[in-house]
């Protein structure tokens, strides 16, 4: 089990090395860069700008050198903890992906948490319920909840609340927390405004793993194993839980690994519509200006957590499953 995790880990150097490169390559694909989107926009709002400007500003960002050089330098600093400094807000890269970070990977939780709670009972009930009056409800509201946009049903839900409570839950926290040091109550606030975005994130995933979770353990309830389980007399309840629905349980082990970049890509629309200040508003406004190294790091980061959690998954897997297990 050693030497497999050993060799995942060293298999992740030249995967990281590919992702820099490929990071690097979408964001300079588009054409221009950020001194041409700059200029033009400076000049679309009335402020123009003379060449000998734009030519300092091409010398004072580098954008004019070969692209090679501008890898290494941005890789280079990436290896010494340098990300470099936004262009478009002209502030450490490092520091305003730390202080939107900590609410993506919270949200994540959140959303893995719910997603997870509310997917892997209904997806039993509904396997072990098979053509049931609950299989087909619950079908029903699976298709339901996966047709429903991510934005659609943010806005029903604020809709929801306001009517309920009075309260338009939009924001990180509540405004007199803004400004404030960071104090049991603070935290608690908004831990209250967070869970509403991760509950709207996770809900189309959570259909959808409902779905996979019963085909999964349908399939295995009709393996030889555990009809040779019940011939032997073995409770059903200790049946199901013991074996099949751990060997159900398998895809979302390995799905697990890329939770984090699903739902930054996913919660995008949620964040802009709640107001919530995560790093995928940031993301979306860096493509659009060709902030290379915000959008460079934003991305090589997400790819780094990825490849990190397949290795967590990989691991996870063979402790969830012995066969696995056996062969490495």
């Amino acid at each position: 089990m050693l030497k497999h995790i050993v060799r995942r880990v060293l298999s992740m150097i030249p995967v990281l090395l590919m992702i820099s490169i490929m990071s690097f390559a979408v964001i300079q694909a588009p054409p221009g860069d950020f001194v041409d989107a700059y200029v033009d926009g400076q000049r679309a709002a009335g402020f123009p700008v003379t060449p000998e400007t734009e030519a300092a500003y091409r010398v004072r960002y580098g954008v004019d050198e070969p692209l090679t050089q501008q890898y290494f330098s941005w890789i280079g600093g990436v290896l010494t903890g340098d990300l470099g400094i936004s262009l478009q807000q002209q502030a450490p890269v490092k520091d305003i992906i730390a202080d939107r970070l900590p609410f993506t990977i919270l949200i994540g939780t959140l959303s893995f948490v719910f997603l997870n709670a509310i997917a892997i009972p209904i997806g039993v009930l509904s396997a072990t319920r098979q053509y049931s009056f609950t299989d087909y409800a619950l079908s029903v509201f699976g298709f339901l909840a996966m047709g429903i946009p991510d934005f659609i049903l943010a806005i029903v839900v604020l809709w929801g609340v306001f009517q309920a409570t009075g309260d338009v839950s939009v924001g990180l926290m509540d405004p007199g927390f803004v400004g404030q040091a960071w104090s049991v109550g603070k935290f608690m606030n908004v831990v209250g405004h967070l869970w509403l975005p991760a509950l709207i994130a996770a809900a189309t995933g959570t259909a959808g793993t409902i779905r996979i979770l019963r085909a999964n353990l349908l399939d295995e309830l009709e393996k030889p194993y555990v009809t040779v389980a019940r011939a032997k007399g073995l409770p059903r309840r200790k049946l199901l839980y013991k074996y099949p629905l751990r060997m159900a349980l398998n895809p979302f082990v390995v799905g697990a690994a890329s939770i984090l970049p699903g739902l930054v890509s996913g919660e995008l629309i949620v964040s802009l519509t709640l107001g919530i200040p995560t790093l995928a508003p940031v993301f979306l406004t860096s493509l659009e200006q060709q902030d290379m190294q915000l959008a460079g790091s934003i991305v090589l980061i997400l790819s780094t957590v990825t490849v990190v959690g397949i290795l967590i998954s990989d691991i996870l897997l063979a402790v969830l499953d012995p066969r696995i297990r056996d062969s490495v």
